[in-house]
């Protein structure tokens, strides 16, 4: 079962990082990123649906747990947006790596709103991810970045963080896939109602554009989704998040082998930094939920 846990898990990592592969040829030919995103998720939404359907799960929610659903759907769909518009400024490669920053802020929004304390690992891991970020900045003659693509790719990373956390304190009492479909379907509204304000057409100009959108949505949503699920379910949250750091890395082979992007010293080390200092955050949490654990038993 462990072995299937962290066979699903790098599955997982592996099919959201390869993202860059159908975005970069849509943007591109200047196809609309709204209608895109719109038809990822409602495609992705249809799928875990029918899943749903497959293992008769109710559809049933309640008003509270609709509420904090499409808030997540909104959450999602702004964090999606900023990562696509960050793809203007920045190669995918370096987006892909400074969206991965996200535990670090779901680390930081829980010292400061929750008043979580911070461990020595924790702030080491902080230092290190920041660290990672500057040399990602850096080339030959100094600072040399787009500092609105990183701003914008770093409110993309706020988002998905916000999520993280929503899902964590909301106590919704619905199954992972459940949350899945809603949160996707909730998603696809936001990207429909902002594409019908600005007067965009639905229509799918092509064939191979819906094929590119229904493998895209499998791929790159369902399947990273559904993995994500079961790899949880067998080897637990933290080797699970841990196998994320794989993200990164598969969207800069896919910008460098598919797109041409440069593999600098740089860019190496810059990602290097940023996975230790997630892998550092990621394990200070589980140190830390043992204590915890432990507290209660010496309590009870």
């Amino acid at each position: 079962m462990k072995l299937k846990g962290y066979a699903l898990g790098i599955l997982s990592s592996v099919s959201f990082g390869l993202i860059p592969i159908f975005i970069l040829p849509l943007k591109k030919a200047s196809f609309s990123m709204d209608i895109t995103l719109f038809y990822r998720f409602l495609f992705s939404a249809l799928m875990v649906g029918g899943y749903l359907l497959y293992s008769k799960e109710s559809f049933r929610i309640n008003k509270k747990e609709a509420l904090i659903l499409s808030v997540l759907g909104v959450c999602y769909a702004l964090s999606s947006e900023f990562l696509f518009i960050g793809y203007d400024f920045l190669t995918p490669g370096i987006a892909s790596t400074v969206l991965f920053i996200y535990p670090v802020i779901v680390a930081l929004i829980m010292f400061f709103f929750y008043k979580e304390k911070l461990t020595k690992l924790s702030v080491a891991s902080l230092l290190m991810a920041f660290a990672g970020v500057i040399v990602l900045c850096l080339k030959e003659n100094g600072m040399e970045i787009n500092f609105a693509g990183l701003g914008i790719v770093m409110l993309s990373s706020l988002f998905y963080a916000l999520y993280m956390v929503i899902v964590n304190k909301s106590n919704l009492k619905v199954s992972g896939f459940k949350l899945s479909f809603y949160s996707m379907l909730f998603t696809s509204a936001f990207f429909m109602i902002k594409a019908f304000t600005e007067g965009e057409s639905f229509e799918i100009p092509s064939v191979s554009i819906f094929l590119n959108f229904i493998v895209f949505a499998f791929l790159t949503t369902v399947i990273s989704s559904l993995c994500l699920v079961y790899a949880i379910q067998y080897i637990g949250s933290t080797p699970t998040a841990i196998l994320g750091a794989l993200e990164p890395v598969v969207a800069v082979m896919v910008s460098v082998f598919m797109f041409h992007e440069k593999l600098t010293t740089n860019l190496l080390i810059g990602i290097v930094l940023i996975l230790l200092g997630v892998i550092l955050n990621v394990l200070s949490d589980k140190r830390k939920s043992r204590r915890d654990q432990h507290k209660d038993l010496q309590n009870a």
